[in-house]
C-alpha cells in the first residue's frame, strides 16, 4: 500500500505526495491549473464538445480525478455544447480518489462536479443525463482492454514519471493507447521524455509540443497522421537521435518496473547512438 500525504501547490489546490513513487501526483506549480493547461486545453475538449454529439475521454491514471474534473468543467461551462460526455478512467489504487474525497480535496471544483467525483470514488460508476464516468481499478495494462478500439476523442496519459513508473510508458502500452484513439483524436501527456516520444512514434503516432506550464520543458501532444500538431523544436528532435530515445519495452505487458528499466539500460549500453550528454553540452 502507498502512503499518501497532502502537498499544497501554488494555485491554491492540493495534491498528494506518494511515498511509494517518491513523487507528487501533480506539479508544485498548481494541480488544478496543470489539469486544465496540460490536458484539457491542448486536447481541445471544449471545441470538440461544440461540434459533435458524443465526446469520449480516456483518463489513464485517474488519481485524484482532477483531469476528468477539469474536462467536465470545461464542457459544463459551455452554453452551446451539443456533446454528451463519456469518460473511461483507469486507476491502480482506489485509495487515491477515495482519500481525495475524505480530505476534501475535490471541493475545489463546482459542487456538481465534486459530487460526480465522490460517486465515482464510491461506486466506480456515474451516470447523469449528459455524462457517464466509468472508473476501472487495476493495472492499466490489463484494464485498457475495457476500452473499445478507436473510441477516444482524447486520451489523458498521466502516470508517475517514466523512471518511477515505466510500465505505462512502454512501446507496447502506448500502442494500446494509439489503437483506442479516433483518427482525429489527441493523446496528451506532461512528459517530454525522448524515450516516451520515441515510443509514440513507434506506435504510429506523430508528436507535437505543448507550451511549458510551470517548468522549462514542454509537454507532448500526439495524434494519428495527418492530424496537424504544433511542431517540436530542433533541439527536441535532436534528442530523438540519442540513446535517451531508446524506449521502454514490455512485450508481455506483465514485466515489473525494475525489469523494464534493466532491459532499457542494456539496450542503451549496446547502442551505437550518441549519448544525450554530448547533445546537452551543445544546448
Amino acid at each position: 500500500m502507498d502512503t499518501l500525504s497532502l502537498f499544497p501547490t501554488k494555485d491554491g489546490s492540493v495534491t498528494f505526495w506518494s511515498e511509494a513513487f517518491q513523487e507528487t501526483f501533480h506539479s508544485s506549480h498548481g494541480a488544478k491549473h496543470e489539469a486544465e493547461a496540460k490536458f484539457v486545453i491542448p486536447a481541445k475538449i471544449a471545441e470538440k464538445a461544440k461540434s459533435q454529439t458524443q465526446l469520449n475521454i480516456l483518463d489513464v491514471c485517474y488519481g485524484l480525478g482532477y483531469n476528468s474534473a477539469a474536462a467536465i468543467a470545461s464542457v459544463s461551462e459551455l452554453q452551446n455544447r451539443i456533446a454528451n460526455l463519456h469518460i473511461i478512467a483507469l486507476e491502480n489504487n482506489l485509495e487515491v480518489p477515495q482519500k481525495a474525497i475524505a480530505t476534501g480535496l475535490v471541493d475545489i471544483w463546482q459542487t456538481a462536479i465534486a459530487q460526480i467525483l465522490k460517486t465515482a470514488a464510491e461506486s466506480q460508476f456515474v451516470e447523469t443525463e449528459d455524462l457517464s464516468l466509468h472508473l476501472f481499478i487495476g493495472d492499466a495494462r490489463q484494464t485498457i482492454s475495457q476500452v473499445p478500439p478507436k473510441w477516444a476523442d482524447a486520451i489523458f496519459l498521466d502516470p508517475f514519471s517514466p523512471p518511477h513508473c515505466p510500465q505505462l510508458w512502454t512501446v507496447e502500452f502506448i500502442q494500446h493507447l494509439a489503437n483506442r484513439l479516433k483518427p482525429d483524436g489527441y493523446l496528451v501527456t506532461y512528459s517530454s521524455s525522448a524515450a516516451v516520444r520515441a515510443a509514440m512514434l513507434m506506435a504510429g503516432l506523430q508528436i507535437g509540443a505543448i507550451a511549458p506550464v510551470g517548468r522549462k520543458s514542454p509537454s507532448t501532444i500526439a495524434a494519428l497522421p495527418p492530424t496537424p500538431l504544433p511542431p517540436i523544436s530542433d533541439t527536441e528532435a535532436a534528442f530523438l537521435k540519442t540513446r535517451a530515445a531508446i524506449p521502454y519495452r514490455d512485450r508481455t505487458l506483465q514485466a515489473t518496473a525494475s525489469e523494464i528499466i534493466e532491459i532499457r539500460q542494456n539496450e542503451q549500453k549496446n547502442s551505437q547512438l550518441p549519448p544525450s550528454s554530448s547533445l546537452r553540452k551543445k544546448v
